[in-house]
């Protein structure tokens, strides 16, 4: 198919031949021929004047509905790449415009129970990539200071005691949830009241709900003892924080937001 230049001010002539403006640029035309595959025709610099600004304008908006979809063919991209265009005096035809992404939230939780009396519920909450909160109501204990951890297995098949160590990614000895030496699974104690309910909210950079570190599919344990944050001198303050037996523990899980 051949490319007509278009070298006259009167519309007409290329109306007679067959062909229609789609668009118009400084130094090159796209037309639209009789057989509807767009062209691009190189020409000698050129100013638009009022009447021909003015048609290519009136006869662009009476074809839109024939080109909006072939503006887009392959065909067309392959011609457009291959061939340079001066940037147009005529505004846009599909204006870009800006999006916004919405924030995701994330939500999960953990039902623990043990062979003791001991149970609660673990909600995580988690907004982007930001920090994760953590919501903990736990029943059942013996007043006062409990370790409460992250373990890197959701595995309860041999009870708490098969959910492994504590979640450890980076390789680190134990210690408080503030400190940057620490598990990312250390996250402190939790306190029971005289009735033997413990209740907290715990914010943390290191427990995120999705990525290569992401924790659903682990599992959270309440202790028996006081964890002593890396600090007590035993020789599982390094490991353990020497928080004693495993009450309770439960899997994590995604839900509902």
């Amino acid at each position: 198919m051949k490319c007509v230049e278009d070298n006259s001010e009167n519309p007409t002539d290329n109306t007679k031949q067959g062909i229609k403006y789609a668009a118009t640029t400084t130094s090159a035309h796209i037309f639209f021929s009789q057989s509807h595959q767009p062209q691009l025709c190189k020409l000698r610099q050129w100013q638009p004047t009022r009447f021909s600004q003015q048609f290519h304008l009136t006869t662009l908006s009476f074809f839109l509905p024939q080109l909006t979809h072939r503006f887009f063919s392959p065909h067309f991209e392959a011609s457009l790449s291959s061939t340079h265009v001066n940037p147009s005096p005529f505004p846009p035809l599909f204006p870009k415009k800006p999006f916004s992404v919405l924030a995701v939230t994330k939500k999960a939780v953990a039902v623990l129970k043990g062979d003791s009396k001991v149970q609660g519920v673990v909600t995580l909450t988690q907004e982007d990539d930001g920090p994760t909160t953590v919501n903990v109501r736990i029943t059942g204990l013996t007043p006062g200071p409990h370790g409460f951890h992250l373990h890197e297995y959701g595995d309860t098949t041999n009870g708490c005691i098969s959910t492994g160590a504590h979640f450890n990614p980076n390789n680190m000895t134990h210690g408080a949830p503030e400190d940057e030496v620490r598990h990312a699974g250390d996250l402190g104690n939790i306190i029971a009241n005289a009735d033997g309910v413990a209740e907290a909210t715990i914010v943390d950079n290191q427990i995120p709900l999705s990525g290569p570190n992401a924790v659903v599919g682990r599992a959270f344990v309440v202790h028996e003892l006081e964890d002593d944050l890396g600090k007590g001198g035993h020789e599982l303050s390094l490991t353990t924080g020497n928080a004693g037996g495993r009450l309770a523990c439960g899997v994590v899980g995604l839900t509902p937001i």
